[in-house]
């Protein structure tokens, strides 16, 4: 099995920031990309940020400029830095990984349960 377990979520002021992990545990033998998302009340769940193994970022264009997606491999973790947040930026945030677990397989789709973000005055 493999969990990703999301951290960092609270209540901020706008123009505040919040840095926000995801750690992978369990059976994995590497991780290929990783990401976070958000989904925000009544709307569907959107892409936030993408890296790849190498640190290929990509990024929504609503928070390009303001949030920095980082990784690091030894530890299996991802991070978010979130600067000049928004009230827009309200949402549950989620991690999302691409794990392959064991060698010479195909690597499987896992989410995280959510870490809620308030930006709110």
């Amino acid at each position: 099995q493999v969990q990703l377990v999301e951290s960092g979520g609270g209540l901020v002021q706008p123009g505040g920031s919040l840095r926000l992990s995801c750690a992978a545990s369990g059976s994995i033998f590497s991780i290929n990309a990783m990401g976070w998302y958000r989904q925000a009340p009544g709307k569907e769940r959107e892409l936030v940020a993408t890296i790849t193994s190498r640190g290929t970022t990509n990024y929504a264009d609503s928070v390009k400029g303001r949030f920095t997606i980082s990784r690091d491999n030894a530890k299996n973790t991802v991070y978010l830095q979130m600067n000049s947040l928004k009230p827009e930026d309200t949402a549950i945030y989620y991690c999302n990984a691409d794990v392959v677990r064991q060698i010479l397989t195909g690597a499987m789709n896992y989410w995280g349960k959510g870490t809620l973000v308030t930006v709110s005055s």
